[in-house]
């Protein structure tokens, strides 16, 4: 059995590979192909959300147990932390343990990239990001891969998260970096919104974003937590990662569902089921599109798998 820390997955889970990865995985699923029972998310007494997220792929299958908790943020310590435990099919013997907050944010920003790259405009290149922490990194890591990005605004309620954000993407990218005092003025010219991080309250609304951009809701994962306010996602074109899911967990589209704002027909499909062109995706340079991220076990198995065959090269 190998043990595969977070030094060595950063190695061998690129933002390329991974996004290969994503985009095979989420068809795979669509086809019945990978099985994914519902994860349980428990709340603990100190407030963190300890997960358990099963999936089975095929060669191989597993789980992530992984801790979300929300005050690790802009401290020493990561918000998440764990490890996948991987297991091959054929005699089900354990492969190994690989670190699981580093994979969960290299997968979840080459999920959003994926998205959007079936779902925004061709020619954007204004990215926002909502959330100066580790998704904002991961996320502008894999978007310039599928856009030209050449400004980006970045808001976090904590100035200086803000401020080293703009100064580490700067010298890694050599891209315009700028720091905004507030949602609005962070979004307010932007084509690609990326929302990630972990509100309780929806601070996103219609009134602040133009017509055509492309959002991707990555930060909240519950029934009751949202980043995009009721009349923004009415007004959308809303896509999930995975539709059963998103029918019972997201926020996103859950809490309008309850406000008779939108029809449970309002999910237009999945990502997987654009990428096999089983759904349309947008319809005109105005339409406003939101890819609805919950976060799905088969992404993490699947990376898992990549980086354990990767690391016996």
């Amino acid at each position: 059995m190998k043990i595969i820390e977070e030094e060595q997955v950063r190695k061998l889970l690129t933002p390329e590979k991974c996004m290969d990865v994503m985009k095979k995985t989420l068809m795979d699923l669509e086809l019945g192909k990978c099985v994914m029972p519902q994860r349980l998310i428990c709340r603990m007494p100190n407030t963190a959300a300890l997960g358990f997220m099963p999936a089975y792929t095929g060669d191989y299958f597993g789980a992530k147990v992984i801790t979300a908790y929300e005050p690790n943020m802009g401290t020493g310590y990561p918000s998440h932390i764990g490890y996948v435990m991987l297991f091959e099919s054929r005699h089900c013997t354990v492969c190994g343990m690989i670190e699981a907050g580093s994979i969960t944010e290299i997968r979840t920003g080459c999920v959003s990239a994926v998205a959007t790259d079936l779902l925004a405009e061709k020619n954007a290149h204004k990215m926002a990001v909502i959330g100066a922490g580790a998704q904002a990194r991961s996320h502008l890591a894999a978007i310039r891969l599928v856009r030209k990005i050449t400004e980006v605004t970045v808001y976090d309620k904590n100035p200086a998260a803000s401020e080293l954000y703009a100064e580490e993407m700067k010298k890694k990218y050599g891209i315009s970096v700028k720091t905004c005092g507030s949602v609005e003025s962070a979004v307010a010219d932007a084509d690609i919104i990326c929302t990630v991080c972990p509100a309780k309250e929806a601070y996103l609304t219609k009134d602040m974003v133009k017509p055509g951009v492309h959002i991707n809701a990555v930060g909240t994962f519950s029934p009751t937590t949202r980043e995009v306010a009721s009349d923004l996602i009415g007004a959308a074109r809303l896509y999930s990662d995975h539709t059963p899911s998103c029918r019972k967990e997201s926020g996103e589209y859950l809490i309008p569902l309850k406000e008779g704002i939108i029809t449970e027909s309002h999910i237009i499909g999945s990502v997987g089921e654009l990428l096999l062109g089983k759904v349309p995706g947008r319809q005109s340079k105005n339409d406003i599109t939101v890819f609805d991220a919950l976060g799905l076990a088969v992404e993490d198995i699947s990376s898992a798998e990549l980086v354990y065959l990767e690391s016996k090269k």
